[in-house]
């Protein structure tokens, strides 16, 4: 049998899938379709049920000038507010938790021995188990106490800073208190996808920086921080879209409003966020009540997809030579070329054979081509 032959049954046979690998396949294409499904589900659901409260005209509406929906002229005016307090609440706790995260992430990878870095891992993992409600406990009884004497010392010493300003909070239920539990909260995520990264770092390059003399530190900044680059600012836009979602935690801490208010040590003056106002308000709403809280889930929903579309963006992101790179990478490839050793025997360009001379049988000095002679 020829060999295009056997070629040609080996392709035939290979291309002829078993049912095995249909049925896997048909069950793959099944769950990925599923979830385009869901999440257009989703979508349609929230936009035909918010529809009555983004169209109804607000101040002449009886239905919505009661409750928790009152005083407001119409549905941009009361979910802006509450789509700042969102957005606010959690980027001051992205940027107390994202330093801490990043730290714990680089001493699990990098310097703590290996069993307190298993150790420290499977303590980081277990966060992300504890329900929510339990860390708005743990900020009502705790955290509150704990915090206000720093609350207090900030709006006395450091009140001509805005966000400090502003009557200082008596009980503790500030957006500041908020925001620390809330980097509890996504510790976890941030942590654990940022060590995952570190630890993905080609040894090589980790080696050849300390071989040329860099400390433990310059390692980290010049050989681990460029490579886990993306995949750090994907970890922190992860947690940022988790606590965006955060729900029993605000509820359960916040004393808040439905106002824009940049004050982080005030009580009374904290805006609301969207998760919390629909869980103490959806109980009691009504038709058009029901309808707001639920636009207001869907703007929501398009803060959340946007900021997961923004990771998973920056994670497929590939860089872009400079041209000036390119240049100087061309000009040093040439410059390696003139310098080989082969270039310095032959600079004529003659490659073929090398005319070394070495001696014969008899220890005298002969060519190459008479050694043997």
């Amino acid at each position: 049998m020829s060999t295009s032959t056997v070629a040609s049954t080996g392709g035939s046979a290979a291309t002829k899938a078993r049912p095995a690998d249909r049925i896997f396949k048909s069950l793959s294409t099944v769950a990925a379709v599923s979830i385009m499904v869901i999440l257009a589900g989703v979508a349609i659901f929230l936009i035909v049920r918010a529809l009555p409260a983004i169209t109804a005209s607000w101040t002449d509406n009886p239905s919505l000038d009661k409750d928790f929906t009152a005083g407001f002229a119409n549905f941009w005016s009361y979910v802006g507010p509450l789509a700042f307090g969102t957005v606010w609440a959690s980027l001051i706790a992205l940027i107390l938790a994202t330093p801490v995260a990043i730290g714990i992430a680089l001493f699990i990878s990098h310097y703590s021995p290996r069993k307190l870095a298993n150790a420290l891992g499977y303590i980081v993992d277990l966060l992300a188990a504890v329900p929510s409600v339990v860390f708005g406990l743990w900020g009502i009884f705790v955290m509150r106490d704990f915090l206000l004497p720093l609350q207090q010392w900030l709006n006395a010493n450091l009140g001509w800073i805005p966000f400090f300003g502003g009557e200082v909070t008596t009980t503790g239920s500030s957006i500041f208190t908020a925001a620390v539990v809330l980097a509890v909260m996504i510790l976890p995520i941030i942590t654990s996808i940022s060590r995952e990264i570190f630890l993905q770092t080609p040894k090589l390059h980790e080696e050849a920086a300390l071989a040329l003399g860099s400390t433990r530190w310059e390692m980290i900044r010049l050989a681990v921080f460029p490579y886990a680059r993306s995949g750090m600012v994907s970890a922190i836009l992860l947690g940022l879209g988790r606590a965006l979602g955060e729900t029993m935690a605000i509820a359960m801490i916040l004393s808040p409003a439905v106002i824009v208010s940049f004050f982080v040590v005030t009580e009374g003056q904290n805006p609301q966020t969207v998760a919390a106002n629909i869980a103490l308000n959806f109980p009691i709403a009504e038709d058009l009540g029901r309808s707001a809280l639920i636009g207001t889930g869907l703007v929501l929903f398009v803060i959340s997809f946007a900021v997961n579309f923004l990771a998973r963006m920056i994670v497929n992101r590939k860089p872009k030579a400079k041209k000036e790179d390119a240049v100087a990478a061309d000009a040093l490839s040439a410059d390696a070329a003139e310098e080989s050793p082969v270039a310095l025997i032959h600079p004529d360009g003659d490659h073929g054979h090398v005319h070394a001379k070495r001696p014969d049988l008899h220890g005298k000095p002969g060519n190459s081509e008479g050694a043997g002679k």
